[in-house]
């Protein structure tokens, strides 16, 4: 068969061929179809329909006719080249908007841009005298005028070798005292680097606080301990609050703008996200960045405490500074444990030296030591141990805090031997944002000594608190100090601007107790944001303490009722201008007293309640 058709492949191989076009290809042959899966058959049909209050994952409402546009002429941007040589681009934005016109700087308007609050660089020909180099040097003042009125009733003691009033023969007096304070603060800060996106590589601060105070008080040897002194005083003060330098380390920087820097003086520093620990301004080095995209943040902080100004709790620097130093490390991590959700580690340690210090107050008082017990001075060393966390679980809003104290006090103030530091703490807030409306829960609890006479202290006290929770200084309890009256002189169950039960002569200048009651505090609240303007705020807090036996050894009583009472405030924060510049605040506060706080502070008039009135303004610019 192949010799058959041989001659004829030969023939057409010999015959010349005219070009023929390729053949088309074949038609594409549809793929056969797969039958459905069985889930498909079942599976009801896809309504497009959007549920009210949801919206359907990967289903979008039908897009808008497409629009053709014509733009006939048209021309590209010129290049480069064809623009003017003379014309020269500007560097900033801030020349630019000033050539143009569209802003006029005034020293006095705190609102548009300003050199003097950092909006724009320093114009160096302005100022040939100040040693800087560069376009990127910027100059911050703050002035803030604070504003306080306070008339409150609290257990107020009779004075021992005179009073106001002859009949006035019991333990406590008249409990209506009166509080006046004004407060000017200066903050002065030259920063270099442009702030928008990144920190500063070089900042320096200097903050001044001046503060006027004047108080009126029913009874003698409350404000002054000579008994001659009249009761009410006027006093003044200037304190040094910040001044430090910082210096950002721009080699370690990343593409994300995470940082590493070290600051240097007096300095303000936040412990914790609610400042149960150590809220306070203190000379000291810190060495602090983040990384990860600002997910990790952490702290490695060394401070010598300054000595206070007794009346107005400003740093005092013209005293030398005490022998109480803190060594705190600490560290954040976003989205941990879960997400929405930041952890914080902390790890501090307290070192006093002042067994052989003994410090008098600008009042008279001694501070150091306490006039508590034994009388005698103190040494020890306090580790703490906390854990930390504040974001939300869903729609709860959390932030809570716990921490653990163990450490060694040189002298036990009821025995007079060393002991042993044991103690806990723990705090948590929960809230839930309806619309304008947030509702809070809150709890705490401090551990109180059980047996003052053993070798183990298990009352539990912060370095410096000054805390944001339960009310915080809308607090009857949080904002005032109640005298511990016939169990110590100048000795109070707790601070002002503080939570804990801790029986110190001072949050300021006193040392930190580790005999003392604890607490255990519950409460409800609720802020309404009205208007962008104004907020209104109540809080409801029931308080105990932990554990009365410090209290009945140091009263020589045989039992002490735990309930403190109910303590209730209410405030109203307006913003006429809807930012910080002016901050009008008022609150209310009312401590119902408990079995237990009668039993210690019975006053002559046999009140029922004790009450607070808060009137703040605060100026800033």
């Amino acid at each position: 068969m192949a010799l058959a058709f041989a001659p004829y492949a030969l023939l057409l191989q010999a015959a010349p061929q005219a070009e023929q076009p390729p053949p088309p290809p074949p038609p594409p042959q549809p793929a056969p179809e797969e039958p459905d899966p069985e889930w498909e058959k079942d599976a009801p049909p896809v309504d497009p329909q959007i549920i009210e209050g949801r919206e359907r994952p990967g289903y979008t409402a039908p897009l808008p006719d497409r629009i053709e546009q014509e733009n006939e002429g048209a021309i590209r941007a010129p290049p480069p080249e064809a623009f003017p040589t003379d014309q020269v681009p500007i560097p900033d934005r801030w020349r630019l908007i000033e050539d143009l016109g569209l802003v006029k700087e005034n020293l006095l308007d705190p609102y548009n841009q300003n050199t003097y609050k950092g909006d724009r660089p320093i114009n160096r020909e302005k100022v040939p005298w100040l040693p800087i180099t560069g376009d990127d040097w910027f100059f911050v003042a703050n002035l803030v005028s604070d504003s306080v009125y306070e008339p409150r009733t609290f257990p107020i003691p009779v004075g021992i070798q005179t009073t106001e009033d002859p009949d006035r023969l019991d333990v406590f007096g008249d409990d209506f005292s009166t509080v006046l304070s004004q407060t000017f603060i200066a903050g002065f800060a030259l920063l270099k680097g442009s702030t928008a996106y990144k920190p500063p590589s070089v900042e320096y601060r200097v903050t001044l606080a001046y503060n006027v105070n004047y108080v009126d008080v029913p009874e003698r040897r409350v404000l002054f301990v000579e008994p001659s002194r009249e009761s009410d005083r006027l006093d003044h003060f200037l304190g040094l609050q910040e001044a430090f330098v910082d210096y950002h380390f721009t080699a370690l920087d990343n593409d994300r703008f995470d940082f590493i820097s070290i600051r240097a003086g007096i300095q303000p520093f936040q412990s914790d996200f609610r400042g149960f620990l150590f809220n306070d301004q203190q000379l000291g080095v810190r060495l602090f960045g983040n990384r990860d995209n600002n997910r990790f943040q952490f702290n490695l902080g060394a401070f010598w405490r300054l000595e206070k100004d007794t009346n107005s709790g400003l740093n005092s620097v013209v005293k030398s500074p005490r022998d109480d130093f803190v060594f705190i490390a600490n560290a954040y991590r976003q989205d941990f444990l879960i997400p929405a959700l930041t952890s914080q580690i902390t790890l501090a340690y307290n070192r006093n030296r002042e067994a052989d210090d003994i410090e008098i107050d600008d009042n008279g008082f001694p501070v150091r030591p306490a006039l508590l017990g034994n009388l005698r001075g103190r040494d020890y060393d306090a580790f703490y141990i906390g854990y930390n966390a504040d974001g939300r679980i869903g729609r709860i809003n959390v932030t809570a805090s716990a921490y653990w104290v163990l450490g060694e006090d040189r002298n036990n103030i009821f025995t007079g031997e060393p002991a042993d530091i044991n103690a806990q703490f723990g705090a948590v807030e929960l809230s839930y944002d309806r619309d304008w409306i947030r509702f809070r829960l809150s709890g705490a609890y401090a551990s109180g000594d059980s047996d003052p006479f053993d070798d183990t202290e298990g009352g539990y006290d912060a370095i410096f608190e000054n805390p944001v929770f339960a009310g915080a200084d809308t607090s009857y309890w949080i904002r005032q100090t109640i005298p511990f009256a016939g169990g110590g002189r100048a000795v109070s169950v707790n601070g002002r601007n503080g939570i804990l039960n801790n029986l110190r002569s001072s949050k300021e200048q006193g040392q930190s107790n580790f005999n003392n009651p604890g607490l255990i505090l519950t409460g409800v609240g609720a802020d309404f944001d009205l208007t962008p303007e104004i907020r209104v705020s109540a809080n409801a807090n029931h308080l105990w303490f932990e554990n009365t036996t410090s209290l009945e050894v140091l009263r020589n009583e045989g039992s002490i009722p735990k309930d403190i009472g109910f303590d209730l405030s209410a405030s109203a924060i307006w913003r006429p201008k809807a930012n910080q510049n002016i901050v009008f605040r008022l609150s209310a506060a009312a401590l119902v007293p408990g079995k237990g706080f009668r039993d210690l502070f019975d006053s002559r008039n046999g009140n029922d309640k004790f009450v607070s009135i808060l009137a703040n303004v605060v100026l800033t610019y």
